[in-house]
């Protein structure tokens, strides 16, 4: 008897952005309620918040939770809509079509994540629009081609309010076709169980570090742009685990990043020693 051919299976074009370990997050409100609720009508969601307060990590749990592939972009100035739609590649035997990552997400069906949009070129943003309200699609006029967006795609953006000008604000015909999430430093208590398990710390280490943050916090008002994140208090929780003094981690992970003012960087140091004297 001959055998009967079993059909190809053709390649997952998403294969390389599904998540293969569940991302550790801590909620800090009902955000997770609020996105499973705007993934459910299938609504656009723009995530606001300062640097390093786990707004990224936040997109990857939900993917992750949901059982769907994640496309991360990581927006910059030099970003134009080609690098999200698409180009036409010249190869030996003629020209190819290669989808860009939005493209991708829209097409096959999967979270589509703009990291820090707002610094993207505003051809970009125009882009967005049509797949951000009811009509889900996306035009891709180099092929003359509307795509209708999967029934699992879902756009997230997210940007700091905190340190935008006017020129790189979104406009309100963007915001507006969004549900909007604010994010903020974790309260103490979960900004220490972070810091532990991410830094690899113990919780008299933590306390210190998230106590020293909110003292840093406070400096916005004397001309800090921001004061220490979450994310600058791991790599300082990091770089102590790897034996460095907790003076000398502070000073490479928090106080020289964030500032290279010398009076800041001073009171900064002021406060690493007052945290440990």
């Amino acid at each position: 008897m001959n055998a009967v051919p079993r059909p190809a299976v053709a390649p997952d074009p998403l294969a390389a952005w599904r998540l293969t370990d569940a991302p550790w997050y801590t909620p800090q409100a009902d955000e997770v309620e609020v996105f499973e609720a705007a993934h459910a009508r299938r609504l656009p969601v723009l995530l606001k918040g300062p640097t390093g307060v786990g707004k990224t990590r936040f997109v990857e749990h939900m993917a992750w939770r949901l059982k769907l592939p994640l496309v991360t972009v990581a927006c910059h100035e030099d970003l134009g809509a080609a690098d999200l739609v698409g180009r036409w590649l010249l190869e030996a035997d003629g020209t190819r079509w290669q989808d860009g990552p939005l493209t991708l997400a829209a097409r096959h069906g999967a979270i589509c994540y703009l990291d820090e949009i707002a610094e993207a070129r505003a051809d970009t943003t125009v882009v967005l629009h049509p797949l951000a309200d009811n009509r889900r699609l996306l035009p891709i006029d180099k092929r003359n081609e509307l795509v209708a967006a999967h029934a699992d795609f879902q756009l997230v953006v997210s940007c700091n309010p905190g340190y935008q000008s006017f020129e790189r604000s979104l406009k309100p015909s963007t915001r507006q076709r969004f549900c909007a999430l604010s994010f903020a430093p974790p309260r103490p208590e979960h900004e220490q169980q972070i810091v532990m398990r991410e830094g690899g710390v113990e919780a008299d280490v933590a306390e210190r570090l998230v106590a020293l943050a909110a003292r840093t916090r406070r400096l916005r008002d004397e001309g800090l742009e921001e004061g220490a994140s979450t994310r600058t208090l791991v790599h300082a929780a990091q770089l102590i685990g790897q034996g460095l003094s907790p003076r000398r981690a502070c000073d490479l992970a928090i106080v020289q990043p964030l500032t290279d003012d010398p009076a800041l960087a001073e009171a900064l140091q002021g406060l690493v020693d007052a945290c440990w004297p």
